[in-house]
């Protein structure tokens, strides 16, 4: 068989932690295309995504995952449509102590919502153990108030199990879904 690719984003507003995550999991050197920080409103972090950020994960069988990770300035979400073309899944990547975080995940599921709408997604909180509010329940509740079920989970991009756990989830949701449309097409038993 065969050497299959697959494609996945890793998204979310600056300092969300989508370089760290793909760090922790890439069994390649990661490829980052970080310049200074001159946005004056996010002075707390040095550097910045301009472009992507690239890492890999090989499969069983010898598939490969290639990891790309967005920009997470607004002013750079040209990149976000060049990123994410052929993706098969995102994970959103949130950060609890910005100043408005349930703004920032409404921002990147209505940028992502055509791979958000197919059931490949899922959200990682992060530093929820410095700002507990708003609780994975409201991060629901806004996702399936915009329309679309999407798993939530307070996680440590830092820590490779809690970024394999959202890996986990979405290739769950992928695989359900790959599913169910093979048994809408060939019709029911």
């Amino acid at each position: 068989m065969a050497q299959r690719e697959y494609k996945l984003v890793f998204t979310g507003p600056m300092g969300a932690g989508k370089t760290t995550a793909i760090r922790a999991i890439s069994q390649v050197r990661t490829v980052a295309t970080d310049v200074e920080n001159t946005d004056l409103n996010n002075r707390f972090k040095e550097t910045t995504t301009a472009a992507l950020d690239y890492g890999e994960v090989t499969l069983a069988g010898g598939d490969k995952l290639r990891l790309y990770g967005t920009p997470g300035q607004e002013r750079f979400d040209f990149m976000w449509k060049i990123v994410s073309k052929g993706a098969l899944g995102v994970v959103i990547l949130i950060d609890n102590t910005r100043p408005d975080p349930v703004a920032d995940l409404t921002i990147y599921l209505k940028a992502f919502a055509d791979i958000v709408e197919r059931s490949h997604a899922v959200i990682g909180v992060g530093r929820t153990e410095m700002s507990p509010t708003p609780t994975i329940s409201q991060f629901h509740e806004l996702a399936n108030s915009m329309g679309v079920a999407v798993p939530v989970f307070s996680v440590d991009v830092r820590e490779r199990d809690d970024v394999l756990l959202l890996l986990d989830v979405l290739f769950h949701q992928i695989e359900v879904r790959d599913a169910d449309e093979e048994f809408q097409t060939n019709g029911e038993a």
